[in-house]
């Protein structure tokens, strides 16, 4: 028995270390310049990793107490396979024989099953809240902040750049990437390797949704069980209403996620011109590279000028495709949800009455307040968007284009405002009164519960409802027969003060080291970063070093939210049953 414990033991903690190992020295691999013989080396290396990985994952079938979940068995084939056809087909390492070869980079198979390695023993392993002493706020910025200094120390790496970085840039772009915003220092197509590249998308997907979302669900996943207190902090950071439900929440967050990236990259594939990109591979990234970043509202392009390209500048079916990337990105995940209930239960009824149990649809109030407001909020300030952008601009940056040219450039200007930052015109040459627009849009940003940033369209909604409120003078918001919760409104008014706090001080400070840049390009600039817009003037990689600070630091207050910063810092007061008098304070 004794023996037995220590084969477990072993079984348990082996398996994680090599994985950590192996994942560290594909860094160390990919980071860095080697020698021929080196490289041979490490590539034995990475093959006896996925070996104990392999062992480790047969042999726990083998002792009842750690016996995986039936769930998980699917999984362990899937990587066992792998790893099986990675020793079948060693040549992948050292040739070009394999059939897969001229399809998919080399060394491919093997790094998947290191990475599905990896997930599959740090999700298993220790991962409980209860031993944690930072609240679900603290938790929420301590995870950004993590991945930002993760992906700054790898951009630095040699290899992830054809002629090295400085560090301030590496944390901007890095920084830029996790709070999806796309604001670049440097050409991302030009300047990054195929390396950076990937690290590039692998931060806009882990900051798009974030981390949290990832690692709670596989550590659910893998061990089969989630302690009370989990649920009740991870409940408040997706904003789940039924604490039971949250693991449900976090595996359609990342079902949806995926489902509708690849659905965008295969149709971006298909809108691409052979001639413009001529290798496979080159369509292929460009596509998946696109669809995350268009989906997370992140703006990041391979593109030098973006989609202003020559090449990409007239190709619309692409831009709508990005749009609706966009528009579905932003809207937010609970509308998601919200609406998919709604078609369940509407086609469910269609279909009791086919079959004659029931003779007239009957729905619930599915469609509640928080999706209805949102959706009027964002389609108001797109369709308002486009057709002011289309009469400000018809003249000038869009006077290139078609009339259907006119509307499909407007309509997605209007779209990529609101926290998308992609360009299909010249940013520098609109109007002052585009920028006007823009500037507003960028500022109101997404919905709750996406991708994007800004102070929200529920936010902007509940401000505009509370005026009318007070102008007609009533002390209550109400709205769709509904009542909106005092604690809403309370928010969304904090939310607006902070916002504006934080974009006054990045103007101030960015005015104090670089003022020659003009207030109009520093104003548009650090709205665009607060909006995790990333559209740019032009100014962005010719600011000083203490600029390029506090624009990292307003992207990350504009993606964790300044009022979520202020929930980690201060102490949660407790509920006290007493009240003081009331009186009244003079506003105006």
């Amino acid at each position: 028995m004794g023996k037995q414990s220590k084969y477990i033991k072993v079984i348990k903690q082996l398996p994680l270390i090599v994985s950590i190992l192996a994942v560290l020295a594909v860094v160390y691999y990919l980071g860095f310049f080697h020698q021929p013989l080196e490289q041979e080396v490490l590539h034995w290396i990475f093959l006896s990793a996925i070996c104990v990985s392999g062992i480790a994952i047969v042999a726990r079938y083998f002792f009842r107490s750690m016996r995986p979940k039936w769930r998980i068995l699917p999984y362990d084939i899937l990587l066992i396979l792998l790893i099986v056809l990675v020793f079948l087909q060693v040549d992948i390492f050292f040739g070009d024989r394999f059939i897969f070869s001229q399809i998919l980079p080399r060394r491919f198979f093997l790094f998947l099953a290191i990475l599905l390695g990896f997930i599959r023993e740090f999700s298993t392993g220790i991962f409980d809240f209860r031993r944690m002493i930072f609240n679900p706020a603290q938790l929420f910025i301590l995870s950004f902040l993590v991945i930002i200094l993760v992906g700054g120390g790898l951009l630095l790496l040699p290899n992830a750049t054809h002629t090295g970085i400085s560090g301030i840039d590496a944390m901007f772009t890095s920084t830029s990437a996790v709070c999806v915003t796309g604001l670049v220092v440097v050409d991302t197509g030009s300047f990054f390797t195929e390396f950076g590249h990937y690290i590039i998308l692998i931060l806009i997907q882990l900051g798009g949704i974030g981390i949290m979302t990832f690692t709670s669900y596989f550590s659910y996943f893998f061990k089969a069980g989630s302690s009370y207190e989990n649920q009740l902090l991870l409940s408040s950071m997706t904003n789940t209403e039924k604490i039971g439900e949250v693991f449900v929440t976090l595996k359609k967050i990342i079902f949806i996620t995926f489902i509708v990236e690849g659905i965008g990259a295969l149709i971006i594939f298909q809108s691409i011109d052979v001639e413009v990109i001529p290798s496979f591979l080159d369509r292929v990234f460009f596509s998946v590279f696109h669809s995350v970043s268009g989906f997370c509202n992140a703006g990041f392009s391979t593109l030098g000028n973006g989609f202003y390209e020559p090449a990409f500048r007239f190709n619309y079916p692409l831009h709508l495709i990005i749009a609706l990337l966009i528009i579905l990105g932003g809207i937010g995940f609970p509308i998601v949800f919200n609406l998919l209930k709604y078609i369940k239960n509407y086609f469910r009824n269609v279909w009791l009455i086919v079959l004659g149990k029931r003779s007239q649809i009957h729905l619930p109030r599915i469609i509640n307040v928080h999706t209805r407001i949102v959706l009027i909020t964002s389609l108001i300030l797109t369709v308002a968007g486009t057709l002011l952008f289309f009469v400000f601009e018809y003249n000038n940056t869009l006077s290139e284009h078609s009339f259907v040219g006119k509307i499909v450039t407007s309509f997605f200007g209007s779209v990529t405002t609101r926290t998308a930052g992609f360009n299909t015109v010249d940013t520098s040459s609109l109007s002052i009164l585009t920028v006007m627009l823009v500037v507003f849009l960028m500022w109101v940003g997404a919905s709750p519960g996406s991708t994007g940033g800004g102070i929200k369209t529920s936010t902007f909604a509940i401000a505009i409802l509370n005026f009318i409120a007070l102008a007609r003078g009533k002390q209550k918001i109400e709205v769709f027969r509904r009542e909106i919760a005092q604690n809403s409104v309370n928010r969304a008014f904090a939310i607006i003060f902070l916002s504006i706090l934080v974009i006054f001080v990045s103007i101030f400070f960015i005015s104090l080291f670089d003022i020659e840049k003009g207030l109009t390009n520093i104003s548009f600039e650090c709205v665009s970063a607060f909006g995790t817009v990333g559209l740019s003037r032009g100014i962005t990689a010719e600011l000083s070093n203490p600029s390029k600070f506090v624009l990292i630091l307003t992207m990350f207050a504009g993606r964790v939210s300044m009022l979520t910063i202020l929930i980690a810092v201060f102490k949660k007061m407790a509920h006290h049953k007493y009240h003081f008098p009331t009186e009244e304070v003079l506003i105006n």
